[in-house]
């Protein structure tokens, strides 16, 4: 999956999603990812599976799956809390495979929010398939640490 300049073939994003911009060094790294518009609670988010995402078997990698699944819960709890968070617990089933060359969709929302912590699910999917199902803690800040 690469062009002749060796750089990544990424087709364009399915309808309703966008490119993400500003998550940090790690994702834009390991992404690109896109955001999908006009939800009304939760996030939804994808990713298209790119060589550098697979393990020696050609599946997507379960790191990168991880990963994917921490942001897309996060997302979920500053959409709906308007906070920002940092992960106190992840806990990741992985369920299916993910292949490269395939667009990896993910959705999530808080299930209860407290004062100072937010509760959050989420799955991601190929096509029919589940591959992941995750389930996460957030601690709730007011401002990015210094």
């Amino acid at each position: 999956m690469s062009t002749e300049g060796g750089a990544p073939e990424i087709p364009t994003p399915p309808p309703g999603f966008r490119m993400m911009e500003g998550r940090g060094h790690f994702s834009s790294h390991n992404g690109p990812y896109f955001y999908q518009e006009g939800r009304e609670k939760g996030a939804g988010q994808a990713f298209f599976a790119l060589d550098r995402h697979a393990n020696g078997l050609g599946l997507v990698h379960g790191g990168m799956l991880t990963a994917f699944m921490d942001g897309l819960l996060a997302a979920a709890v500053f959409r709906e809390t308007r906070k920002i968070s940092v992960t106190i617990h992840l806990s990741v089933d992985f369920l299916h495979m993910a292949r490269v060359g395939e667009w990896v969709f993910g959705e999530s929302h808080v299930t209860r929010a407290t004062r100072d912590v937010a509760f959050v699910e989420g799955r991601a999917y190929v096509g029919r398939h589940d591959v992941v199902r995750a389930s996460g803690v957030f601690k709730l800040m007011q401002k990015r640490p210094e």
